[in-house]
């Protein structure tokens, strides 16, 4: 019998949209609380429902013999969590959640099913909850921080933070062998001809976009030596030969004299291997760029997110336009791909913003480029200045935030038709630049045309 069984809420079978995309990563969080309480002498048990399914996660609940269960929860796997909850307790399992979202919604949690919501991150959090949830009563809780519970009269207890780990070198890499690592290859490489495996660097990000969650991590960022990762990727290369590999950091490149050290041991041991990660683009310089380039990155993601300054402002992101455009300029001329992410409908856009976004991508010419419409999530700035303007359509245990309706928001026919102008807007200036293929680049000026015109008369048109 296990002292804890871990797993999770995403289901790849189950998620129409992830079958598209077929890139599988594990579970890392789940699995360096793994290791470190395997280390700390638990027995540590991992369901991994990547590749299972909803109907085979309840039949272990209930076959199995019961003692604890911890949950990771983010903003995408609400529902499956709380379904996963209901069927634990139906089984006597005591459950534990953590991850991103509980703890905005801390009661939500609790009165979905959850014994305690972990606050932060869980290592040393879960080390002490094993042993007090042994307990019948709820006063061995009271004393570990960084919890929430309802006590035996059902008031909610929430007790002091718990402080972050100052040396994330000393908890354990994560426990591989605990999930078929071999799966999650294969599946990439079935998929896209080629596979990738994950591994972080630091924790943390310390920066303030007012979009952003940092419920795990707060704005902290602790990094690992560098010798200490190159050892994990010697590793990895030696036991899985991955074609790739992806840096899951939040910024990978924050610390350039972090970097440096780090390439200088790639370099000494003669190991290289590409990768793709994410990046500010304040955060990229020539010589930042001229090391990724030599450790072997092929794609830099940059959260862009706007072509319009007012809006970058609005947001806190504390970058530029320019700042943008040069980071792409240095990722190409080094033949590093760059990815974009943008977003749609944040608080103050108006037609002349959309129209900057659009200038601003077709500028920066990014190999691939990815929008979302903005939405609020719990426990955020941009969360808490519109929470006035909210409206939950369905039920929490149903949605997630990203279902929120905000009033005043544009309809979603508008912001399809700025998708489609970007995305139009683009493919004319690619071909342009070329000087090509003109009976092609007539169309999309008609196609344009069209489109600006339908954005231009539906930008009056609200949700609600």
């Amino acid at each position: 019998m296990s002292d804890l069984l871990l797993t999770h809420g995403y289901f790849l079978y189950e998620d129409p949209k992830e079958m598209q995309i077929l890139k599988p990563y594990v579970p890392l969080g789940l699995l360096y609380i793994c290791s470190y309480l395997r280390a700390k002498g638990f027995h540590v048990d991992v369901f991994d429902t990547t590749f299972s399914s909803t109907e085979e996660l309840k039949r272990h609940l209930a076959t199995e013999r019961p003692s604890v269960l911890g949950i990771y929860a983010n903003l995408m796997t609400r529902k499956k969590v709380v379904e996963i909850l209901e069927a634990a307790r139906l089984a006597g399992w005591k459950t534990v959640v953590g991850g991103p979202e509980p703890g905005a919604y801390i009661r939500e949690y609790l009165e979905a099913g959850a014994d305690v919501v972990v606050l932060g991150e869980g290592e040393a959090t879960m080390e002490e909850l094993l042993l007090a949830l042994q307990c019948k009563s709820d006063t061995a809780l009271r004393s570990i921080s960084g919890i929430a519970f309802l006590d035996d009269s059902g008031r909610l207890r929430q007790t002091s933070p718990r402080a972050q780990i100052a040396d994330i070198d000393a908890v354990p890499w994560p426990a591989r062998d605990a999930v078929d690592i071999r799966r999650y290859m294969d599946t990439w490489r079935g998929a896209h001809g080629q596979d990738s495996l994950s591994f972080i660097t630091a924790r943390g990000c310390p920066y303030h976009c007012r979009w952003c969650s940092h419920q795990v991590f707060g704005k902290t960022h602790r990094r690992r030596k560098a010798a200490n990762v190159v050892d994990e990727v010697e590793w990895l290369l030696n036991h899985y030969q991955p074609d790739m590999m992806w840096i899951a950091d939040d910024v990978f490149t924050i610390h350039h004299g972090w970097l440096r050290a780090y390439a200088a041991e790639m370099r000494k041991r003669g190991l290289h291997i590409p990768f793709e990660c994410i990046t500010r683009a304040d955060r990229l310089n020539a010589e930042s760029a001229d090391l990724l380039a030599e450790l072997g990155c092929f794609r830099l993601w940059i959260g862009s997110e706007s072509g319009s300054q007012k809006i970058l402002d609005a947001m806190e992101r504390g970058v530029t336009v320019e700042q943008v455009q040069t980071a792409i300029l240095l990722c190409k001329s080094r033949g590093i791909q760059t990815g974009m992410f943008l977003m749609w409908g944040y608080q103050g856009e108006e037609l002349e913003d959309i129209e900057a976004t659009i200038t601003h991508v077709k500028t920066s010419d990014p190999d691939v480029f990815f929008t979302t419409v903005a939405y609020p999530i719990k426990g955020t700035p941009y969360y808490e200045n519109s929470v006035n303007s909210l409206v939950q359509l369905k039920p929490w245990r149903q949605s997630s935030d990203r279902e929120l309706l905000l009033r005043s928001r544009r309809s979603p026919e508008f912001y399809g038709f700025a998708d489609r102008l970007l995305q139009n807007e683009v493919q004319l200036a690619r071909l342009q630049r070329a000087g090509s293929n003109e009976e092609a680049q007539e169309g999309l000026r008609r196609q344009v045309s069209t489109l600006r015109e339908c954005l231009y008369s539906t930008s009056s048109e609200v949700k609600a």
